[in-house]
């Protein structure tokens, strides 16, 4: 627990949300997020809640923060191992896609909040900066994909967001949290293992074959 020293730099400052992201990340991962509040996290810092007033007034202003860091380096990392002007099979795309959505996960649990909770209580402000990464990553991705796989960039955007739709609800699901993780041993009810890089490229691959199909049957009408 750090002892709260008023931030007199840019760096400072910058040290001082990094403190606070950590222990919100912490929090997220060991707390159901209905019960992670700003004197909980103020607590967990060993603050003063006005101190982390100084550095956000609503935890999803914290919580927008972190996702937009999850956020980069999922993007990145897709970016990295699908180069500009390369082309793959659809094998080695639904490989290589799965990876990174598995090596990624902390993105699509975070996302499982984005749209219903934490970008319905941040300023208009942080949102569209937060947005304008985001789409400036997807107008990015969907031109390599869309090359790697000869298909449209409109195909391509849709292939993404239909793989983060589909991380997001894979990893946000209910089977993970302790009550119902509880209910369920009591009932001995036992669910079966989750593979979630062999489910999302069983997915990524169904939904190329569904693009190759529109795009046979709007060339045949």
């Amino acid at each position: 627990m750090a002892e709260y020293i008023r931030a007199r730099t840019e760096n400072q400052k910058e040290e001082r949300m990094s403190e606070i992201k950590q222990a919100a990340d912490m929090l997220f991962k060991t707390l159901p997020y209905t019960d992670i509040t700003l004197t909980v996290l103020a607590e967990k810092l060993g603050w003063s809640r006005a101190n982390l007033y100084k550095y956000a007034t609503t935890k999803e202003e914290i919580y927008l923060e972190i996702e937009q860091d999850r956020m980069k380096e999922y993007f990145s990392s897709l970016l990295t191992v699908f180069p500009e002007g390369c082309r793959f099979s659809e094998g080695t795309v639904a490989d290589m896609w799965a990876a990174q959505v598995n090596s990624h996960q902390d993105y699509f649990r975070y996302s499982a909040f984005l749209l219903t909770i934490i970008e319905r209580n941040v300023t208009v402000e942080r949102l569209i900066q937060f947005k304008k990464t985001f789409y400036d990553f997807q107008d990015e991705l969907k031109k390599r994909i869309a090359f790697a796989l000869d298909i449209s960039e409109k195909d391509a955007d849709t292939l993404n967001m239909r793989i983060i739709n589909f991380g997001t609800t894979y990893l946000a699901s209910c089977t993970t949290n302790p009550l119902v993780q509880e209910a369920l041993k009591k009932m001995e009810r036992t669910l079966p293992p989750k593979d979630l890089p062999g489910d999302m490229r069983d997915f990524i691959l169904m939904n190329i074959s569904w693009i190759r199909g529109h795009m046979r049957s709007g060339a045949e009408g």
